[in-house]
């Protein structure tokens, strides 16, 4: 009879399902959801991918005809954004130039003076301290 109880053992330890072994290795419920997160983004990751990279394929009996994949490129987009992966930023004009380097301070306060005439910079440090202010007693 004992050889019986240790086969239905290893028979029990064999049928265990993904989510079952899921639960065994990450006790945390926080965990859990954060790896089920992860593994349903990158499924959404390879399926749009997928569908995205099928449209420029040319496959034998399969009609070439461009299809519209704004849907399955939004996803893609949004899943890799997820990961923080992000694309160029087109411009308003629709192009990009990867040339544009950003401005500098001295370019900013020199864009800032020509717009605006003058300008003022506050600079708060802790604890605050109010310097050149007139003192005024209310009592008086």
């Amino acid at each position: 009879m004992p050889i019986m109880t240790e086969k239905r053992c290893m028979d029990e330890k064999e049928k265990k399902g993904p989510l079952q072994k899921l639960k065994e290795n990450i006790t945390d419920k926080e965990e859990q959801l954060a790896f089920i997160s992860v593994i349903v983004r990158l499924s959404v990751v390879a399926w749009s991918g997928f569908i995205v990279s099928l449209n420029y394929i040319t496959l034998p009996g399969y009609s070439n005809e461009p299809k519209d994949i704004t849907f399955p490129a939004s996803l893609l987009t949004g899943a890799l954004a997820s990961f923080g992966l992000e694309g160029a930023k087109k411009r308003g004009d629709g192009t990009f130039k990867p040339d544009e380097k950003p401005l500098n301070k001295k370019e900013v306060e020199a864009l800032l003076a020509s717009q605006s005439g003058s300008y003022q910079t506050v600079r708060i440090e802790t604890p605050i301290k109010i310097i050149g202010a007139e003192i005024v007693d209310p009592k008086k």
